[in-house]
């Protein structure tokens, strides 16, 4: 790839390193603007730092990027404070492609916390400062960024790919400004926000992330963006073989399948579509059966693809399927549900639903890539949106009590399907899901955390009969059951319980569940994986934002019942 690279991101976030190895893989020229800068002046950040202050040690950041970002075909490591100033972003965004490399705040502390030649960390309380700076920055990362990668994960080499691969799907051209240019694109200037409410989201650019499940030698990519079923190679690139079958339903199909169809024809691959009815109630054996039968009566062979394009139904069947299929063949994720996007495409579950029990056949199996398209969003109806919501709720209840104050600040705006509030909801809950599955892939102990609420909504849904409520209505009155019994059992007060039915609400979900009998209750939630010895596990919170996996004396169980049902 002709032109020049800038990473961009807080301290610690691998800038350094990945640079040097992707320098490497491009056959560029690598350079890191803090050692310039000590090259140039002799002396150390730190000491630079002490002697000028802060302000005079960003005016000569400046002028050093100024004059690097001129130079061709070079990969450059930006200090992190470098986006600060205007002028330095105006000249980032024009003159080459600007990746964001984000890391958590905890991997950032392990990887400096004894790196005396951080200023800015010679702090009592370095988590505390590193938080601050991340609000204060993250904003205009996002601004100037073509895409983000997260580097959470320590492997360089993959990393590495994962930005060739991006490279290779956004292409920009790049040109050098004058400083009269610079000053014409920066005259109306942003002030620094140093607290700002909310993660900062970016909605005009529609910038594409890449995430990662790190899996080892199964680890795969999780592309969000908007438009992404427009281009060719992101798709293409993950279908090795010359043969693709493609699962829909008849709701879905009418939408996106010629689309997709002509990206793999049109790249020289056989196609074979096979559309299912849409709905829950159609997620069985017999639907299984018809997508072994179209795939063994058209041949297809163990090298063909399988892609999932549709809702949380078509996924997990799909790679059901797969899974099975000549004992295993390679799928692909194209989610074009919310509750898809953040939740049952990531992860590996499959299967499909007994009568006796929800997702109760079905095996471990991870896709190739995940491919979340937030354009798909625009044609849901909104009912579907909203049981998206309960997994992105979810997310926020169980892991991150910051994400969870985000959701209700925004809640207005994802039920508004704003694009930047949806694709900031998708790359948290991708990020929490990812992190979790990597720790514990089948499920062996924290993984389920994840079903907050299922206990509860899956006893709903096979109650009253698959289809009759949606997934994530059932999941999002569960969360209401399970806040109640975690605030019964003292793990959460009033309030908190309060806030997580109001949120639910707010989604447009249901808040209070169907009389289905006591007895009825308990036999359907006696039927769920997490039980062991057939005592029945609750996911609880406690507090609001961490989990609980717990069981519960059966007169509180019974009180939370008879509270949150209809009378």
């Amino acid at each position: 790839m002709s032109g020049s690279i800038f990473l961009v991101g807080l301290m610690g976030a691998g800038k350094t390193t990945i640079g040097r190895a992707l320098a490497k893989k491009l056959n560029k020229r690598f350079v890191d603007s803090d050692h310039e800068i000590e090259s140039r002046t002799g002396a150390s950040i730190p000491v630079i730092f002490e002697i000028e202050g802060e302000e005079s040690f960003r005016k000569r950041e400046a002028d050093v990027i100024r004059e690097l970002s001129a130079q061709q075909d070079i990969v450059l490591a930006t200090g992190g404070g470098a986006i600060l100033r205007a002028e330095t972003r105006a000249y980032l965004k024009q003159r080459g492609t600007v990746i964001y490399l984000r890391a958590g705040i905890n991997q950032i502390l392990q990887r400096t916390g004894r790196d005396k030649n951080r200023p800015l960390l010679q702090t009592a309380d370095p988590r505390r400062k590193l938080e601050e700076l991340s609000r204060q920055r993250d904003p205009y990362y996002r601004e100037v960024a073509d895409f983000i990668i997260e580097t959470g994960r320590p492997n360089v080499q993959f990393l590495v790919q994962s930005i060739l691969s991006q490279l290779e799907l956004a292409p920009k051209q790049t040109a050098v400004m004058s400083p009269a240019e610079v000053a014409a694109s920066t005259a109306v200037s942003t002030p620094i926000n140093t607290t700002p409410a909310e993660p900062a989201m970016t909605a005009s650019t529609h910038a594409t992330i890449a995430l990662q499940v790190d899996l080892g030698e199964r680890s795969y990519p999780i592309t969000i963006g908007h438009g992404l079923l427009s281009n060719p190679e992101l798709l293409t690139r993950h279908v090795a073989g010359k043969r693709a079958a493609i699962v829909t339903n008849d709701k879905v199909g009418p939408l996106y399948l010629a689309q997709v169809q002509k990206l793999l024809e049109d790249a020289g691959k056989q196609v074979t579509a096979i559309v299912l009815p849409d709905g829950e109630e159609e997620k069985t054996w017999n639907s299984l059966m018809k997508v072994f039968d179209v795939l063994l009566a058209e041949k297809c062979d163990r090298k063909t693809t399988m892609i999932a394009l549709g809702g949380g139904v078509i996924g997990d069947l799909t790679g059901f399927a797969a899974a099975s299929y000549m004992r295993g063949v390679p799928f692909v994720q194209i989610p074009t549900t919310l509750l898809s996007q953040v939740d049952s495409s990531v992860g590996g579950k499959t299967g499909i639903n007994h009568p006796l029990g929800k997702n109760m056949i079905g095996a471990f199996y991870q896709p190739q890539a995940v491919i979340a398209d937030t354009a798909t969003l625009h044609t849901l109806p909104a009912r579907e949106l909203s049981a998206g919501l309960a997994e992105v709720i979810k997310h926020g209840a169980i892991i991150d009590a910051p994400f969870f104050d985000w959701i209700e600040a925004n809640i207005g705006k994802l039920v508004a399907k704003d694009n930047a509030a949806l694709a900031y909801s998708i790359q948290r809950s991708c990020e929490i899901k990812a992190e979790v599955v990597r720790q514990d892939e089948r499920e062996g102990g924290l993984r389920a955390i994840l079903n907050f609420g299922h206990t509860f909504g899956h006893a709903i849904e096979s109650g009253l009969g698959y289809g009759e409520w949606l997934h994530g209505e059932a999941v999002g009155c569960g969360m209401v059951m399970a806040a109640d019994l975690s605030q019964r059992l003292g793990f959460i007060d009033t309030a908190a319980r309060d806030r997580l039915t109001a949120l639910v609400k707010a989604a447009g979900l249901p808040v209070v569940a169907p009389n289905l009998g006591t007895q009825r209750w308990l036999e359907l939630m006696e039927v769920d994986k997490k039980n062991e010895g057939g005592q029945i596990k609750f996911i609880l919170v406690k507090p609001l934002g961490q989990p609980l996996i717990t069981t519960v004396p059966q007169d509180i169980l019974l009180q939370t019942l008879a509270a949150c049902t209809e009378s």
